[in-house]
């Protein structure tokens, strides 16, 4: 497929990540990040386990269970105890750092090293989210910006590691996200019931608002996401993030009668110009050295942004 067509479909990811904060705080039950979590992830690695028929095999039992734990078991209650404690507008501010965390822990891991212009375009994209949404984003709190900046750092290491290690050969992005929906949500379910308790009960709009999270909000959108990191760069990828704060204040305006203000406009311009030069790679390639290449991955598969 053609680089721009997969640059589109991975962004379906963070756009569909935008509507979770609206369809946390209106449709599922207060205060119960762990549970929330556990019912975003598991369901939805069994979904897709059960089509990718594919179980790790050797190494990648440790692997699966390392990245799954990054991007799924610490993420997601990371993720939802930041928004149960702020406003979403200041946890996706503090978010907007996770391209210049990718950018760091690209030159640690994948011998990429930074250029001016990556870290530039991940300042932009950080000041551009500021601007639409810390008009509405209230007091601070210490717990919920530790857990946003935490998230934060977990998913942009997962994301990092992803790319370093690559798949086994023979394994699409189908069975990679299902191992790693699987093992954060079996690791995020016994804290769930030691934390909270027993689950709550649930009425039809938390069944539908659980039903959406675990679908169209994570099965899908961590296929194509996982897909998009096996065919762009770390930073590439990271540099969509800021989509997903954009579709939430878009969807505040649209569905939730918030208003836009000239401010959070030039914001969104900002930001949405960052992720375009996000993806702009420069000319010439630089192949990480052999020893830190996945096995099964093609010589220069990672390119220096």
């Amino acid at each position: 497929m053609k680089r721009p067509a997969t640059v589109l479909l991975t962004a379906l990811a963070p756009i569909s990540w935008g509507t979770t904060y609206a369809v946390t705080t209106e449709f599922l039950p207060a205060d119960r990040p762990l549970f929330t979590g556990l019912m975003r992830a598991l369901p939805a690695g069994l979904v897709l386990l059960a089509f990718a028929r594919v179980l790790p095999r050797g190494a990648w039992w440790g692997k699966a269970a390392v990245l799954g734990a990054l991007n799924i078991g610490a993420f997601f209650p990371l993720l939802f105890l930041s928004a149960y404690r702020m406003p979403g507008g200041m946890a996706a501010v503090v978010s907007s750092v996770g391209p210049l965390f990718v950018v760091g822990l690209s030159a640690l891991l994948l011998g990429q090293r930074p250029t001016v212009r990556s870290v530039i375009t991940g300042a932009v994209a950080a000041f551009g989210v500021s601007l639409v949404v810390l008009q509405a984003a209230g007091a601070l709190d210490l717990v919920g910006v530790l857990a946003a900046l935490a998230s934060t750092a977990s998913m942009s290491a997962g994301t990092v590691l992803t790319k370093r290690w690559g798949r086994p050969d023979g394994v699409g992005p189908l069975a990679l996200a299902a191992w790693q929906l699987t093992a954060g949500g079996l690791l995020i379910a016994p804290i769930a019931l030691l934390v909270e308790g027993a689950p709550p009960a649930l009425d039809g709009r938390a069944v539908g608002g659980y039903l959406y999270l675990a679908l169209a909000n994570t099965a899908v959108s961590y296929w194509l996401w996982f897909r998009g990191i096996g065919r762009l760069t770390a930073t590439q990828v990271t540099f969509l993030s800021p989509l997903s704060p954009l579709t939430a204040a878009v969807v505040g305006w649209a569905a939730l009668g918030q208003a836009l203000t000239p401010v959070q406009l030039a914001g969104m311009a900002l930001a949405f110009g960052a992720t375009l030069a996000g993806q702009i790679r420069p000319g010439a390639t630089t192949p990480i050295a052999d020893s830190k290449r996945a096995p099964g991955t093609k010589p220069g598969a990672l390119t220096t942004v």
